[in-house]
């Protein structure tokens, strides 16, 4: 009987077992997920405008004063960052005379402002330089992220659990595969220390619409300090697509670094002769300095707010009140020459629908509805830049020529030139070749051959660019 008594206790036993064993794996993982959470950004301990991540301070060596030049990459997937990676290909290769003497003209990049896919190929050359023509195509622009966030999203257990938890979510895990895979746990603090081009990444505040840009002045309105901040966050803020990826969080400290308004803010609230585009920057500065009612930044992708990366450079300029403004306190006071390299890894629109009598699905309404939205919004910013450079040239002279007399003799102080140069799949001649690459996926996977076209594109592109070969002769 005792055998028997044992006999029958064994199923017991063993399902107890596996009671406890999935009791004690339900715990860990509730465990797990509590302790799955974003990183977390930096207290600013005291602000100072002297200090930090800032344009101001961001000189390249050896660089000419009399050259001006801003380059922006729009957003578009691993499509945009090969054509933006073309175009620094060729920017390297292309050599300038400035004093005397030759330099490439990428050493002579002031400003890379770019926006979601964008981002990727500014941060990287921001990050490491030249190493970028050494190895970013094998570790980005020929790499499949978007399966490899795929598998890390819905085919890793581990991650599984950590998904449970209320701050942790797809942005924070394709964050984390950047830093490790990508961008090497690079911050901000890095980039400045490596003397390039000031990198400005753009993303977008999910609850107001506003561009955001990743640098200490912005940081400084919500008191956190960006030099410690990881680019591969900032990379996934600015290519933080709504319903395919999350928002990234950062938090807003406003209130306790003793933050003084600079003077030009305080400006605009002041006087009555401000503009209204001035205002809606300036009112666009307020709901961040109360960290009560928004103790949070929820971002999303940048090319919600502005797809060419071009508003960043645009609303310094608007907000100062004219160009000189912006540039009579800094070693670009006497520059001659001004570039605008806008590279608009642009899209075609979907005309499938205009042949079929049914309503369109539902993905193809929502992609329509944000393709019309940021294409009418690039138009509208291009064609500011190009109004607007109208009028900067004769501010330019009228404040540095003495008395009224005006030379626009070589090297005189009316000697300013402006260059807007776009480098878009629409300049292509082919019209084949145009709806190829427009038509190309905005995903994070192209093949390897896809992208040693757009490459070859950008190469076509700059070289065919009237405003490109206008620029180079002056400069040679």
């Amino acid at each position: 009987m005792k055998g028997n008594d044992s006999f029958q206790k064994q199923p017991f036993q063993c399902l107890l077992t596996i009671y406890k064993l999935l009791v004690n794996l339900l715990v860990a993982a509730f465990l797990m997920a509590g302790c799955a959470h974003y990183p977390v950004n930096q207290k600013l301990g005291e602000y100072d405008p002297d200090t930090g991540y800032r344009g101001k301070l961001m000189r390249v060596p050896g660089k000419s004063d009399s050259i001006l030049m801003f380059v922006t990459f729009s957003g578009g997937g691993t499509r945009a960052a090969a054509l933006s990676y073309g175009v620094l290909e060729d920017l390297a290769k292309t050599e300038v005379v400035l004093e005397g003497k030759k330099r490439r003209l990428l050493d002579e990049v002031d400003v890379i402002s770019s926006v979601s896919g964008g981002s990727f190929t500014a941060a990287y050359y921001g990050l490491f330089g030249d190493r970028i023509f050494q190895d970013f195509e094998q570790k980005f622009l020929k790499q499949d992220i978007q399966g490899a966030l795929i598998q890390r999203i819905f085919f890793n257990p581990v991650n599984w659990v950590r998904l449970l938890s209320p701050f942790f979510d797809r942005s924070d895990l394709a964050a984390e595969y950047y830093d490790q895979y990508v961008f090497e746990s690079g911050t901000f603090g890095d980039i400045a220390s490596r003397k390039g081009p000031m990198i400005i990444i753009n993303a977008t505040d999910m609850t107001y619409g506003i561009r955001v840009g990743f640098t200490q002045d912005m940081f400084d309105v919500i008191c956190s300090d960006l030099l410690n901040f990881p680019v591969a966050r900032a990379a996934a803020a600015s290519s933080a697509v709504p319903l395919v990826l999350t928002p990234v969080t950062v938090r807003n400290y406003a209130g306790r670094c003793n933050y003084k308004m600079p003077h030009v803010l305080e400006r605009v609230f002041q006087e009555d002769s401000i503009t209204e585009r001035q205002f809606y920057l300036a009112n666009n500065i307020e709901p961040y300095l109360d960290s009560e009612k928004k103790a949070y930044l929820h971002l999303l992708d940048g090319g919600i707010s502005d797809n060419l990366g071009l508003r960043a450079i645009l609303d310094r300029i608007v907000f100062r009140g004219d160009y000189w403004k912006s540039i009579e306190d800094t070693h670009h006071r006497n520059v001659h020459n001004v570039v605008f390299l806008v590279v608009n890894a642009e899209t075609q629109p979907d005309s499938f629908w205009d042949g079929v009598e049914s309503p369109p699905v539902f993905a193809a309404m929502v992609d329509s509805y944000a393709s019309i939205a940021i294409e009418r919004y690039n138009v509208e910013t291009l064609a500011l830049l190009k109004e607007s450079i109208k009028g900067w040239a004769g501010q330019v002279r009228t404040n540095r020529c003495p008395d009224g007399k005006i030379s626009e003799l070589p090297g005189s102080c009316g000697d300013i030139q402006f260059y807007v140069i776009e480098i878009k799949f629409d300049a292509l001649k082919d019209a084949q070749e145009r709806s190829y690459f427009k038509k190309l996926p905005t995903s994070f996977r192209l093949s390897p051959d896809d992208v040693d076209k757009l490459r070859d594109a950008a190469h076509r592109l700059l070289s065919e660019s009237k405003d490109f070969q206008r620029l180079l002769k002056q400069l040679q």
